[in-house]
C-alpha cells in the first residue's frame, strides 16, 4: 500500500476556529478588568485600592492596550488558513508576528514595572511578587528567543518560544478558571492561597502549550516527515 498517497487530513472549517474562540473567551476577563481600570482613570474617584495608578498612571496605561492587542491578535495566530500568505505578499501570520512581537515585549515589561514599583495591594504578598518577576521575565526570554529563532529561519523554534510566551500572558484569564472552584469549595482566598493560585495558573497555561508543542513535533509533515524542532518552512504550523 503507498501511504504516500493518503492525504493529511485537515481540521474541519467550524474546528479551525474552535482554539482562537476559546482563547478570545478566555481573555475576556483581564480585557474586561482593565477596560474598568482605565474607566476609572478617566474620571473616577481615587481610592486606597487604586491609588497607586492614579500617582504612576502611565505603565498602565501602556500595560492594557497592549495586553488586549496582544491576546486577541495572538489568538487568531492559531488559524491554520492565516498562516498561507499569497505569492508576493506577506501572510496575515507574518505581519500579525511584527506588531505581536514589541506589543507583547511592551505588555511583559509595563507588568513588571509596575510589579516593582507599585505598592503591594492587599492580599498581594511577597510570593507573589516574586512569581511575578519570574513568570514575566520568561514572558520576555520566550519572547525574545522567538524573535531570534525566525531571524535564523527556525520555524519551528520560533512557534515553540513565542507559545510559551502566548500561554505566560493568557494565564491572566486561568487565574479565574482557577481561583472559582477554590472560592466556591473551600471559601475566600488568603495571601498565600491567592499566590498559590496565581502561580498554579502559570503553570497549567505553560503545561497546556507544552502539550501541544509536544503533539505537533510528533505528527507527520508534508511528505510523511516528522517535525522534531528543527528549522521548517514558514507555513508550518505555529501560534506567533
Amino acid at each position: 500500500m503507498n501511504t504516500a498517497a493518503i492525504p493529511r487530513s485537515r481540521p474541519a472549517p467550524r474546528a479551525r476556529w474552535f482554539i482562537p474562540t476559546a482563547l478570545i473567551l478566555l481573555s475576556l476577563v483581564p480585557i474586561l478588568a482593565g477596560t474598568l481600570r482605565l474607566t476609572q482613570l478617566a474620571g473616577g474617584q481615587v481610592t486606597p485600592e487604586n491609588a497607586r495608578f492614579f500617582d504612576s498612571p502611565l505603565p498602565v496605561l501602556i500595560h492594557i492596550p497592549t495586553v488586549t492587542l496582544y491576546l486577541v491578535l495572538g489568538a487568531f495566530q492559531f488559524v491554520p488558513p492565516l498562516r498561507r500568505g499569497k505569492r508576493g505578499r506577506a501572510s496575515w501570520h507574518k505581519v500579525a508576528g511584527r506588531i505581536l512581537a514589541p506589543t507583547g515585549l511592551l505588555a511583559a515589561l509595563s507588568g513588571l514595572w509596575m510589579a516593582v514599583f507599585y505598592d503591594l495591594p492587599p492580599l498581594d504578598g511577597p510570593l507573589l511578587l516574586v512569581l511575578r518577576l519570574v513568570f514575566g521575565s520568561a514572558m520576555v526570554a520566550f519572547i525574545i528567543l522567538g524573535f531570534i529563532a525566525v531571524r535564523g529561519r527556525n520555524y519551528v523554534r520560533h512557534s515553540e518560544w513565542m507559545s510559551r510566551a502566548y500561554a505566560i500572558g493568557i494565564a491572566q484569564g486561568t487565574i479565574v478558571v482557577v481561583t472559582l472552584p477554590w472560592i466556591a469549595l473551600v471559601g475566600p482566598v488568603t495571601e498565600l492561597s491567592r499566590a498559590l493560585l496565581i502561580g498554579a495558573s502559570w503553570v497549567l497555561s505553560l503545561a497546556v502549550a507544552e502539550f501541544f508543542i509536544h503533539r505537533r513535533a510528533r505528527g507527520p509533515a508534508p511528505g510523511g516527515e516528522l517535525l522534531r524542532g528543527g528549522a521548517a518552512g514558514p507555513d508550518q504550523p505555529a501560534i506567533i
